[in-house]
């Protein structure tokens, strides 16, 4: 009982209150140029069949798409084609070298290019609230593509600062302030954005979006600058085959790179089918599942990356990884209870919450070892490389979950999926030398002037 103020007051400090402030500016802008972006083009749609389809994937559209175009005179190939907005979030490592070579004139190297983005975007987003679906689309899709790009690129100098600032004890509970302020923007701009939208007009509700922006630039007025002073680059070539060459350079490369492919692997995988699992499989609602997954479980997962974060200070990061990757499995393993037992309402939330907890406390462990793992002369770079890699093993991962439930019904699904867990925790295990290197607290560092 008495471990736990002490350690909550030592982390509650400027730099973990930045980093809350940071992680917000970083999630507003994702859902205005993706699912509320998409409510705005499709105004006039079913709501009731456009929430069926977002909580079910593959769930038919009972004649609510064909009103789209008779409403906003937009082409349904033309709002498809709004999706490809999002790709800056895929490709962002490629620019991600010019952030860690050229340092901006105002404010250094982090913090200077956070302003810059930070501005941008809102500017971007005022353009996107003077524009019209109906009257100017590709007006609105350019005004949507400079905010993705500047929320992309955003998100890679955050990443950076968030890296090079927090100390080593504060790596896990920052990680988890961080995620759960991402996430609490995505809701205010997914679900706050999409009422106002409804109420006040999406015009205006993407100026009020813009205006809300000037949180991320809050916290980079008031972020302290890296506690280490780091020469960049010296030039471009250097800012892109340094960062590869460091990093291959090091024991265990190759296989800290497979760690980083699986150690949210099994944990996707069975999440990537789930709410089609709740629906066919048990029988649910879809306003059941919306209930308790989107509501309840967006409270456990918070909890879970906070608990998470607090825990890894105790327990360091190599321990950390072990027992929240033994947790994910151990959550799968509850969701063959579930498709066993079928419509069954408490064991229902009981495994949504035992899902969330765990996923959240395994997030906030991960994007420590990403943070554990750069070099703080090319944090942007690397943070964005190793990042990316993560994000491909779910990616590929995905489209196997269909044909492995056909063969192998919804038990034998989330038996495997636990089972992908354990070769995970074998190569941690063996890795553990190389991740207590990198967990290590640095023996010395320069203080910054600026």
């Amino acid at each position: 009982m008495g471990v736990v103020p002490p350690l909550l007051s030592r982390l509650m400090n400027r730099r973990i209150g930045v980093i809350l402030l940071l992680g917000f500016a970083s999630g507003l802008p994702l859902e205005l140029t993706g699912q509320t972006l998409q409510l705005w083009l499709a105004e006039g749609v079913d709501k009731a069949a456009l929430a069926m389809m977002a909580l079910v994937p593959g769930a038919p559209d009972p004649a609510g798409l064909p009103r789209i175009a008779e409403v906003e005179g937009i082409d349904l190939s033309v709002i498809a084609l709004f999706s490809l907005i999002g790709l800056p979030y895929v490709f962002k490592m490629l620019w991600a070298p010019l952030m860690d070579r050229y340092v901006p004139p105002l404010l250094g190297r982090r913090r200077g290019w956070m302003a810059v983005t930070q501005l941008l975007c809102a500017g971007a987003l005022v353009g996107m609230a003077l524009s019209s679906p109906r009257d100017s689309a590709w007006t609105l899709a350019f005004f949507a593509l400079i905010v993705a790009f500047a929320s992309a690129s955003q998100d890679i100098v955050i990443d950076a600062y968030r890296t090079d600032v927090l100390t080593h004890e504060e790596r896990g509970f920052g990680a988890a302030v961080f995620v759960m302020a991402y996430r609490l923007a995505m809701l205010v701009a997914g679900g706050i954005g999409a009422i106002l939208g409804d109420q006040i007009g999406w015009s205006t509700t993407y100026l009020v979006m813009a205006a809300i922006m000037g949180v991320g630039l809050i916290g980079t007025w008031l972020a302290p600058p890296p506690a280490q002073v780091v020469k960049p680059p010296a030039t471009l070539v250097a800012a892109v085959v340094d960062p590869l060459r460091e990093f291959l350079s090091r024991r265990s490369a190759l296989w800290l790179l497979v760690l980083i492919v699986l150690y949210k692997l099994a944990d996707a995988f069975a999440a990537s089918l789930f709410s089609a699992f709740l629906y066919k499989g048990c029988g649910f609602t879809p306003t059941e599942i919306g209930v308790v997954r989107k509501g309840v479980g967006f409270f456990a997962v918070m909890g879970g990356m906070f608990v998470g974060g607090i825990a890894m200070v105790r327990l360091g990061l190599y321990r950390s990884l072990m027992v929240f990757g033994v947790l994910m499995i151990l959550t799968n393993l509850v969701f063959v209870a579930l498709a066993e037992a079928g419509h069954d309402h408490t064991l229902m939330v009981a495994s949504i919450i035992a899902e969330n907890v765990a996923g959240g406390m395994g997030t906030a462990a991960f994007v420590a070892l990403l943070m554990a793992l750069c070099d703080t002369r090319f944090t942007a770079t690397q943070y964005a490389l190793l990042s990316a890699l993560a994000a491909l093993g779910r990616v590929i991962i995905g489209p196997l979950a269909g044909p492995a439930v056909e063969s192998l019904g919804w038990s034998g699904f989330f038996i495997v999926s636990a089972a992908l867990g354990v070769p995970t925790l074998l190569l941690l295990r063996w890795l553990r030398d190389v991740i207590h290197e990198r967990d290590a607290p640095p023996s010395s560092g320069d203080k910054a002037v600026g």
